[in-house]
């Protein structure tokens, strides 16, 4: 999820995350290749970079995931069986919102509120109230649309609110909404 809320990822392209497709550089971020995505028109493929954070740090998730899970090849994220088996296939894009509301729900927080676009409205909108301009967010989640952009930050809404849900999180990054 950290992948997908730092890169402002659709379910689809966390789902068609390859392992030979990830570079990491420690410390400093990583790099991961679609080879393809819907804002790519000519279906040349695009790299998008993810930066390695103190805190809720996507990089060290990754690295993480992949050393604990074993994979040095294939899918990113796979299914796993009722046994608690790895599957080798990727996970399917429309089994990202149960899994995001099942961890939200576990958290405490109001899961039926978040749907296969919440990674990205969420950054879109982390983004914004920390000062980046239209802009610089739209280069960054690769929009090229202002209009685009701006139908997925929240002005006002359910999301300040749940600030006040996430205060019994002890780990709670400073600086961070």
């Amino acid at each position: 999820m950290l992948i997908g809320f730092w890169r402002a990822f659709r379910s689809d392209e966390l789902c068609r995350l390859q392992v030979e497709h990830i570079q990491v550089r420690t410390g400093e971020g990583m790099q991961l290749f679609l080879p393809w995505s819907k804002g790519d028109r000519d279906n040349q493929g695009q790299t998008f970079n993810a930066p390695a954070l103190a805190r809720l740090c996507p990089v060290q998730a990754y690295v993480d995931w992949i050393s604990l899970a074993g994979i040095a090849r294939g899918p990113v994220f796979r299914g796993i069986d009722r046994w608690g088996h790895l599957g080798e296939q990727g996970l399917h894009p429309n089994s990202v919102v149960p899994l995001m509301r099942a961890v939200l729900q576990a958290a405490g927080l109001p899961s039926e509120l978040y749907s296969s676009h919440s990674l990205r409205r969420g950054f879109a909108t982390w983004a914004t109230r920390s000062g980046w301009d239209i802009k610089a967010l739209m280069q960054y989640v690769g929009w090229s649309d202002g209009q685009s952009a701006l139908r997925y930050v929240e002005s006002t809404g359910v999301f300040p609110g749940q600030l006040s849900a996430l205060q019994h999180i002890s780990n709670w990054p400073e600086g961070l909404p």
